[in-house]
């Protein structure tokens, strides 16, 4: 639609997950129109990420050095692992501050259809951190999908031989939602994770 490098800038962020190519075009009409963006500062800021940001040695957590912020906090208790698909899911689970153990990132969910099998996630290196005996339980917080599913079975057949307690989050219905727009899995969830009052 436009020529030359303003369609390039727009297909490069069209690029990005989750910008489709209305969002591309507002964003580089964004860029452009406001004078006082600092396009030096992302340039730069998108330079650095690249050199210096790399995946914790432990947990498989974002970080800028060999070990991520969570590991390196001697407050978190090390008895529990949260197990989660992504860097992501780390951060969306800190916001809630309920949370105050450790985690481990898999880096992606068993997916046959997409060819991504358990040795193609960090499973491996779980185990490993498993093996000294100091972690009592590992909450297996995969998505509520069919590949999270699938990896959460999966880790729990593999962890239930260890002397380790294995639990899952639980899922159901969400705050604010109603009966009526809940799909049948999602309420089914809902009333096997049911508690008593």
């Amino acid at each position: 639609m436009y020529d030359g490098i303003v369609q390039e800038l727009i297909d490069e962020f069209g690029r990005l997950p989750g910008i489709g190519p209305k969002s591309a075009q507002r964003i580089t009409f964004h860029i452009l129109q406001t004078p006082s963006f600092d396009v030096t500062r992302l340039a730069e800021l998108l330079t650095h990420v690249r050199e210096r940001v790399r995946f914790c040695e432990n947990c498989g957590n974002v970080a800028e050095q060999e070990l991520c912020g969570i590991c390196r906090d001697p407050r978190r208790n090390t008895a529990l692992i949260c197990v989660v698909e992504d860097a992501k899911d780390v951060s969306a689970i800190e916001r809630t501050r309920e949370f105050r153990g450790l985690y481990h990132v898999l880096g992606g969910a068993i997916s046959p259809i997409a060819g991504i099998g358990p040795d193609d996630l960090r499973i491996a290196q779980l185990m490993s951190r498993l093996a000294d005996g100091t972690v009592q339980e590992v909450i297996l917080a995969t998505n509520p999908n069919l590949e999270g599913e699938a990896t959460a079975s999966y880790l729990s057949r593999l962890l239930t031989s260890m002397n380790i307690t294995v639990s899952r989050l639980a899922s159901g219905l969400p705050v604010g939602g109603d009966l009526e727009y809940a799909d049948e899995v999602t309420l089914g969830r809902a009333f096997e994770g049911r508690r008593v009052l």
